[in-house]
């Protein structure tokens, strides 16, 4: 049956669901949280009011959320092929045609650019950059291309923590990129570890994500490195921003289970073993940026 005919079988309920699941509610809600830390950090030196603050974080949820739906639109011949996401939106004819996701996703994102400019320029480039990131460079350039498309492509990961802090402060500064740098280093971790579990899936649309052009064994190794480096980084981030007992705690604990999950799937490869990683990884960044919140308020 055809995604025309399909699309009639759906109910407006339905269909208004579709325009929100197309946005990827749980992905939007992860990247938001990690803009509130750096905002609230930065709050503590800067004039920064309640509205201003509602702005920012509808600014970052619309940006992000319009992102998402513009990278369905560009993947959806690849989710209609793939078991794991044949049921979304698009490929399922809850959205149909499939420019109305396109139209929806860019719509969403103009106004987070609106919103993010009448904060500051500084914002609205973060903003802008974050698009320019997933979009232009992982969906549309690397994602089909290279196995260094989560690398270079997760770096627009990154942004809504820095924007964060540009929304308050207007500037760039260290403490903030090494935030955004955190979760791009987490990026591939939460990535690749999908990954394994799909690679059959990856495999046979062809997109040459790292667990499908190289050995099992390798992809692993890989994927710990960045585990590793992530940690170190968690702790570095404790160091230079002077954060109390509830960063440290927590950056201990999450990290060295992260570690250890880690290792434990290096040593013992299997789908099974990287899907448990895979379902820790999210816990594991919004435990850390919960627990960077906490320190600033009990400051």
């Amino acid at each position: 049956m055809s995604a025309e005919a399909r699309a009639g079988e759906w109910s407006w309920w339905d269909k208004v669901k579709a325009y929100v699941e197309v946005t990827k509610p749980r992905s939007v809600f992860l990247l938001v949280f990690t803009s509130l830390p750096p905002m609230l950090l930065a709050a503590q030196d800067h004039p920064f009011s309640w509205e201003q603050g509602i702005l920012a974080l509808w600014a970052v949820t619309l940006a992000c959320a319009g992102a998402n739906a513009v990278s369905c639109y560009v993947d959806r011949d690849l989710d209609a092929a793939m078991i794991r996401t044949c049921r979304r939106p698009i490929p399922s004819g809850r959205i149909y045609p499939p420019e109305k996701a396109l139209y929806w996703g860019l719509l969403l994102f103009l106004i987070s650019l609106v919103l993010g400019w009448q904060l500051n320029p500084a914002a609205a480039l973060c903003l802008g950059g974050g698009m320019l990131g997933y979009v232009g460079i992982y969906s549309l350039w690397l994602k089909r291309r290279s196995a260094w498309n989560i690398i270079l492509g997760g770096l627009a990961g990154g942004l809504p923590a820095l924007f964060g802090w540009t929304a308050v402060s207007g500037k760039l500064d260290l403490l903030p990129l090494l935030m955004a740098a955190l979760v791009v280093l987490w990026i591939p971790n939460h990535i690749w570890s999908l990954a394994i579990f799909y690679r059959e899936d990856y495999a046979r649309v062809r997109v040459p994500m790292l667990p499908v052009v190289t050995t099992l064994g390798k992809a692993l190794h890989c994927l710990l490195l960045t585990v590793v480096l992530m940690v170190a980084l968690s702790l570095f981030i404790g160091y230079l921003g002077n954060w109390g007992y509830v960063y440290w705690v927590t950056a201990l604990l999450a990290g060295g289970a992260a570690l250890g999950l880690s290792v434990y799937v290096a040593l013992r490869p299997s789908p099974h073993s990287a899907w448990l990683l895979f379902k820790f990884s999210s816990p594991y960044l919004f435990l850390v940026f919960l627990a960077m919140m906490l320190d600033v308020l009990c400051r």
